[in-house]
């Protein structure tokens, strides 16, 4: 049962995977402390503040804090836009500079392949 452990722990998926997690945890640190310092003071400048926490909906006598929901939507769609600008419009640009032709002209797909194999085997029938 011990070396059954050791190889499901050393298998490559594993370490792929566990790599991956730290370094997502990671770049989210990167990601937050760029729109809580940078993006974040931003929009305080037409509203005054980066937050929106002060804004609350009073019905009867109970408070809803709708400004939390807000600050969190606005700081929501700043990480999406940092993620965008910062890393799939790169990725892309990256992408379509090393495409090559090579790629394109690959051969046949699977599907072609398979109707070619089928085709020779009723041939031969």
């Amino acid at each position: 049962m011990v070396q059954e452990f050791r190889d499901f722990i050393a298998k490559g998926n594993m370490i792929d995977i566990a790599v991956g997690f730290i370094m997502g945890a990671a770049f989210t640190a990167l990601v937050n402390s760029l729109v809580e310092n940078v993006l974040m003071p931003i929009v305080a400048i037409p509203f005054g503040e980066p937050s929106f926490d002060d804004i609350t909906w009073k019905v009867s006598d109970t408070i809803i804090p709708i400004g939390t929901f807000i600050t969190a939507l606005v700081a929501f769609l700043l990480v999406a836009i940092a993620v965008f600008l910062f890393i799939v419009k790169p990725y892309n640009a990256y992408k379509a500079r090393t495409a090559t032709d090579e790629d394109e002209d690959a051969g046949p797909s699977e599907i072609e392949l398979l109707t070619q194999i089928r085709d020779s085997l009723t041939n031969t029938n």
